[in-house]
């Protein structure tokens, strides 16, 4: 399948965390249709660690990485971070500075150039709200970060 920036990974993975639950299941097709292995999910804590923990942990069960490969592992830590650099606005604190997120993830896998010898890539998309830990004090926001394998 010829690759462009209509099925890329990181367009893929915004679109599945941005879905809505109508739109969901088209999302899916069009990103397996692409050649991508996903998994989506929620999380939310004022504790950083937590949130990385659920989509690493996400990610190894539905099998999108292997947990045993140090690289894939790297890969994928390395794409969270970056991700919650967006979402933080380059502040990665949270609990410390009294905030708190609630996040959909998802996690998309594959390979987004036709030269094959470009590799696989992993895309971390979150979307949700962040804020004092005060309901209704939060507001909108996402990020996305990518890596290589």
């Amino acid at each position: 399948m010829k690759k462009s920036l209509e099925a890329g990974i990181g367009k893929s993975a915004l679109q599945l965390v941005l879905a809505n639950s109508h739109e969901l299941e088209e999302t899916e097709s069009r990103v397996s249709e692409a050649g991508f292995t996903y998994c989506i999910g929620k999380t939310g804590s004022m504790d950083m660690q937590k949130v990385v923990s659920a989509i690493e942990t996400a990610a190894k069960r539905q099998h999108i990485i292997d947990e045993k490969l140090y690289r894939e592992m790297h890969a994928l830590y390395h794409a969270i971070l970056e991700a919650l650099e967006g979402v933080t606005r380059g502040q990665v604190l949270l609990g410390d500075v009294l905030r708190t997120v609630g996040l959909r993830f998802s996690v998309v896998r594959g390979m987004p150039y036709e030269n094959e010898a470009e590799g696989e890539w992993i895309a971390v998309a979150l979307y949700g709200t962040i804020g004092a830990p005060i309901r209704g004090l939060e507001h909108e926001t996402t990020g996305l970060g990518i890596n290589h394998i």
